[in-house]
Order: structure tokens, then C-alpha cells, then sequence
């Protein structure tokens, strides 16, 4: 059995998730088209900074075909195939450039379809797992969260041709993948009902060994490692804490942003206590790495998503739950939390992923979806 995982490194999950495979004795690769700042560590990547878009097309019509004869089982990852259409046609000045893009747009929309339609006909097994702004929609987003990722942002991160394009794409991927995956339990609102919640599966307990230093006299550490700061509530957040600081209240914050995972992984040991995101309604894979290392986490865990996650999972929740209406009250309360209730969340936080994050007890399951 030999697994491709592609084509994105979103996360760091299909990396976690191709390498636990290999521990439990799969031969499984995983691949990138490019590669990030974050720096998570796939098989390969397909594209260079210096490829022209000529060369990076051959590069990708040369994988496809190489697929075809290397792998029995193809993981798609980030909602999306090898070869995938962009969201958004941008209105450009230059008419060439802008006629370019709308071609280019649907070489890529029919050569994933070629591509699925060709690896289901000669049996290839197709997976898929979704992982977040692949799958959520702006439109219904607004129309059924209270607090939502979409009343944040502008029109380029979510609009109407986007959410449309994502219902296409869900829908096209669901004809071929024998399972679909989401790693936020929002997603399966808008997924088919087929969907399966699996936990993020990235982080290997023996390489992230925690810190438990809340009981270190000092003023405490509050992190804060926003990728994108409407997404995050970044704003708020800080606001809060600078009314806090106005009140008398001690901490040093260490906001993280901008650095790759290992760099990043050395902050986050150095904290008391993270906070996540204040309107997804998940935690994300930053989150699952700071309890790791032992750090309690603030997020905002929506209620009516919870219908998609194991019950015994939620009754394990380590949270300190939070939306962006308390964020201010529930900073204090962290602020006046004896550092010994905190020390003890921290070792909770730390069980939680023991259990419910572990990468190989992750890969099994999806190891008998292979099989089956």
C-alpha cells in the first residue's frame, strides 16, 4: 500500500498524519507544491521560488503522470487536488494578463477534473480532509454563527463567487473521495453527511516535551501567534489586554508571528498561557501544540458544532472558554488564577492531547479506511 499525501502542507497535519502512517508500517509520501514560512516538512516540493509558470505546469503535468504509477492511494489535503482552480478572478488593469488568468483558471478546473476522473479509473483509492477556509463560507458563516470568522474580514478572504466555488468543489470531491475528513467540526455544516471529525494529528508527544513553568516567579506570560489578525481577533484581543494593563495588571505578552514552527515552538515554551482564536468556534493546530508543551489555551469553542464531536472528548475539554464579548473578563480571571490552578491546567492541557491527539491512534483509524 503506498499513500501520496498532497498538495499543501496547511498546518502541518498531512505531514503529521504521512508520518505516523509510516510508524504504523504504510509507505506513504507526502508533497507540497510550495512551501511556507511556517516550514513543516513534506517527502517533497514540487515547485521552486525561481519556476516560471511554464515550468511549474510541466513540473505538475510530470507528477500526475508519475502518481498514476507510484501510488495506490492518493490523500488529498486543504479540500483540494494536484491540480486546482484559484478562488478568485482579480480585475486587472492589463487586459493580456487578465485574459491569461481567466485560461489559466480553467486549464486548472479541467485538469483536476482529468486528474480524478483518470486515478478513479484505474482504482486509485481517493481521500480527502478538510481543514478550515477550504471548506467554511462567508455566506453561511453570517447567516448561522453568532460570532464568525466573516464578520472580520474583507471581501477578499470570503465572497460570493468564493463560497459558490467551494460548493462546487465540495461537491465534485465527494463524487470521488471514498472519506471525507474535517479537522473543525463547523466545516461538516456545509460537508457531505459521509463526513468524518478527525483531531489534528501533527504533533509526536515525544518531540514536544512540556514546560511547566507557571509556578516561576515573574510576571506571567500570555502568547498569542496569530498567522492572520482579523482571523484571529487579534485586535480585540490585544485591546483587552491594554484596558488590563491600564488597571494595574501584570504579564509580558509574546506575540508570535512570522517565524517558522521550530522557531515558533521555542516561544511557545516560554509561555504560562495561549491564547488561540476568538471566532473560528475550533482550536487550531497552534493550540494543540501549545498543550503539548503545557500551556493552558483561551479560545472560543462553538456550541452548535459540538454535535459533530465525540461526547467523551468534549467532557475532556482543558479549555478556558472564551468569545470575543469576554475576552476582557476572562483575561483577569486568568490574571488572578492562582499560579497552582494554573500549573494543574496546564497538566490537564497536556492530557488532552496524550489522548485525543495522539498521531498514530489517528492514522489507525484511517489506516482501516485504507484497508476497507
Amino acid at each position: 500500500m503506498r499513500v501520496l499525501h498532497a498538495p499543501t502542507t496547511v498546518g502541518g497535519n498531512p505531514q503529521g498524519l504521512s508520518k505516523a502512517l509510516n510508524k504504523l508500517g504504510i509507505d506513504s509520501k507526502s508533497l507540497a507544491l510550495t512551501q511556507n514560512y511556517f516550514n513543516y516538512k513534506p517527502d517533497y516540493v514540487l515547485w521552486s521560488k525561481t519556476d516560471g509558470l511554464i515550468l511549474r505546469e510541466i513540473k505538475r503535468l510530470i507528477l500526475l503522470i508519475k502518481v498514476l504509477f507510484l501510488y495506490d492511494i492518493i490523500h488529498y489535503n486543504f479540500g483540494t487536488t494536484i491540480a486546482y482552480p484559484t478562488w478568485v478572478i482579480k480585475a486587472h488593469k492589463n487586459y493580456i494578463k487578465a485574459i491569461i488568468r481567466f485560461f489559466y483558471r480553467q486549464y486548472c478546473w479541467n485538469l483536476q477534473l482529468i486528474e480524478l476522473n483518470i486515478y478513479s479509473l484505474l482504482n486509485k483509492k481517493i481521500f480527502i480532509t478538510y481543514q478550515g477556509n477550504d471548506a467554511r463560507q462567508g455566506d453561511f458563516c453570517l447567516k448561522n454563527f453568532e460570532f464568525n470568522i466573516a464578520s472580520q474580514v474583507d471581501d477578499e478572504f470570503y465572497n460570493p463567487e468564493s463560497d459558490a466555488l467551494k460548493r462546487i468543489m465540495i461537491q465534485r470531491m465527494s463524487k470521488y473521495c471514498r472519506e471525507v475528513y474535517a479537522l473543525n467540526p463547523d466545516l461538516m455544516h456545509v460537508l457531505p453527511k459521509k463526513t468524518k471529525f478527525i483531531p489534528y494529528s501533527h504533533v509526536f508527544l515525544d518531540e514536544w516535551t512540556p514546560h511547566y513553568n507557571q509556578l516561576e516567579n515573574r510576571k506571567l506570560r500570555i502568547g498569542h501567534a496569530p498567522s492572520n489578525r482579523k482571523v484571529k481577533g487579534t485586535d480585540i484581543i490585544l485591546n483587552s489586554l491594554a484596558c488590563l494593563e491600564k488597571e494595574g495588571y501584570e504579564f509580558e505578552l509574546i506575540l508570535v508571528e512570522g517565524v517558522s514552527n521550530s522557531e515558533a515552538k521555542k516561544l511557545y515554551a516560554s509561555v504560562d498561557v495561549l491564547i488561540d482564536q476568538i471566532f473560528a468556534g475550533w482550536y487550531g493546530g497552534l493550540a494543540v501544540e501549545a498543550m503539548a508543551l503545557g500551556k493552558p489555551v483561551l479560545v472560543y469553542i462553538r456550541e452548535l458544532d459540538l454535535k459533530f464531536v465525540p461526547t467523551e472528548m468534549v467532557n475532556d475539554f482543558p479549555f478556558i472558554q472564551v468569545n470575543p464579548n469576554n475576552i476582557e473578563s476572562k483575561l483577569r480571571m486568568i490574571l488572578e488564577l492562582p499560579r497552582k490552578d494554573l500549573l494543574a491546567l496546564a497538566k490537564k492541557s497536556r492530557a488532552f492531547v496524550e489522548k485525543w491527539h495522539n498521531p498514530l491512534d489517528i492514522a489507525s483509524k484511517i489506516k482501516e479506511d485504507y484497508i476497507t
